[in-house]
């Protein structure tokens, strides 16, 4: 099982080039075996990106978001209160920004690796990594 980062969520679903070759294989492998997992706090971070000028999509966002959340390959994980205690929990080595701890939480929650181009992340050793 894997999580995917943010980036790498709107990376995988626009088939852009930007993921590694490891990335692509383990996403792959992982698919055969089930959903893809990704945070809740994707939806968050993706909306505030759009709002910002920093993501285009190429259609409106909720249309966009809509057409994403019924792939069937993609099961989203909520923000729930365990999440939010395990992510308050990290010590300053941990990424500050609280989606990316929310993120990692997710992937530590359910056991599986976090696929992710992020080097804090990568860094963060309470966290297996894919890139």
């Amino acid at each position: 099982m894997i999580v995917l980062d943010t980036h790498v969520l709107v990376w995988w679903v626009n088939g852009g080039p930007a993921l590694s070759a490891r990335a692509r294989r383990e996403i792959r492998a992982a698919l055969a075996a089930g959903p893809l997992r990704v945070s809740a706090i994707s939806a968050f971070e993706i909306a505030a990106a759009v709002r910002r000028g920093r993501l285009e999509i190429g259609l409106p966002l909720e249309q966009w978001w809509t057409e994403l959340v019924r792939l069937p390959e993609l099961r989203f994980e909520p923000v729930t209160e365990e999440l939010a205690r395990i992510a308050g929990s990290f010590d300053d080595v941990a990424p500050s920004d609280p989606a990316d701890r929310l993120i990692a939480a997710t992937a530590i929650a359910l056991g599986a690796r976090l696929v992710t181009a992020d080097e804090k992340l990568r860094r963060f050793a309470q966290v297996q990594t894919v890139w």
